[in-house]
């Protein structure tokens, strides 16, 4: 019980110390919401690159052109072996007459040139379209594909294709170290900024320590106080995350450039955000001053 009372006034005396000490509290408030809105930024930004190069992974496909004297029990059989390839996705058929169609449909001069062409004429030859789970394994499972009876050629951009792959690489892993560093950097920065504000106070837990308080009676309040400015701190920006996220999504309608180029659709991705931005704001006024109050005040 006592323990529980001890809490509880330490969450009283918290919420007035920091009203109490307003322009200190301030100054706490409005650094960690300016750090919080840099990760924040961050977090949006790398979040939408994952989103683009795992968008375009999925598009990559595999086409596939069957030998034009393959009968349908054959092309069955093809079908059956591609299916059971573990890293294929999806697998779309499409017949030579198919594809002679929609390539009418994209101009009048190949409409006039496939024209000329009756149906045994056809030069075209029946495809698979497929895609992969892993865009990594490509070049393996185009060999599996190759090796199959009955398959004339395929055809996925090989060299394109690899220097993809090798681009996302780096840019996955180059966004996720920037968001690392920024938020390791932002962090100390809210630290050192609650730690200043709490040794301004160093004359009052002088005075705690002399009337007979315990480290730990001592040390709570503190450690509140530095959990409200955190959580004060974050709230401007989970508001502009929130609002300015909404407005930028609808103002250019989910895409950039392109449709290739798609952005996170904000629900609930940026209600997520917003608990990781709330989280690491309560977090570190919490380690901030605890350290603060440990190490800087010799307690």
């Amino acid at each position: 019980m006592k323990l529980f009372r001890m809490f509880f006034r330490s969450i009283r005396d918290a919420f007035k110390s920091v009203f109490r000490n307003f322009s200190l509290s301030l100054a706490s408030i409005s650094c960690i919401s300016i750090t919080l809105v840099i990760i924040a930024l961050a977090l949006l930004i790398s979040l939408n690159v994952n989103n683009f190069t795992r968008l375009i992974k999925k598009d990559v496909t595999i086409v596939v052109f069957i030998n034009q004297k393959v009968n349908e029990e054959k092309l069955a059989v093809i079908k059956a072996k591609l299916e059971q390839i573990s890293n294929i996705e999806n697998i779309e058929y499409k017949t030579r007459e198919q594809l002679k169609n929609e390539m009418m449909a994209t101009s009048n001069e190949l409409e006039a040139i496939m024209n000329e062409y009756g149906v045994s004429e056809n030069p075209l030859k029946d495809t698979f379209q497929i895609t992969v789970k892993e865009i990594e394994k490509i070049d393996e499972t185009a060999s599996i594909i190759k090796s199959i009876e009955g398959v004339d050629s395929i055809n996925y951009g090989e060299s394109w294709v690899n220097k993809l792959v090798s681009a996302f690489k780096i840019l996955e892993k180059g966004t996720i170290v920037a968001v690392i560093l920024l938020v390791l950097v932002n962090v100390f920065l809210i630290i050192n900024t609650i730690k200043l504000t709490i040794f301004s106070r160093k004359r009052e837990i002088s005075i705690m320590r002399v009337v007979g308080a315990s480290n730990l009676s001592i040390k709570m309040p503190f450690v509140i106080e530095g959990m409200i400015l955190g959580g004060l701190g974050a709230v401007i920006p989970i508001l502009l995350i929130i609002y300015g996220y909404f407005v930028f999504y609808n103002h250019f309608e989910g895409q950039l450039f392109s449709p290739i180029i798609k952005l996170v659709s904000p629900t609930p991705f940026i209600y997520g955000i917003s608990l990781a931005i709330l989280a690491i704001g309560i977090v570190v006024g919490m380690i901030g001053s605890s350290r603060a109050v440990r190490k800087y005040l010799k307690i």
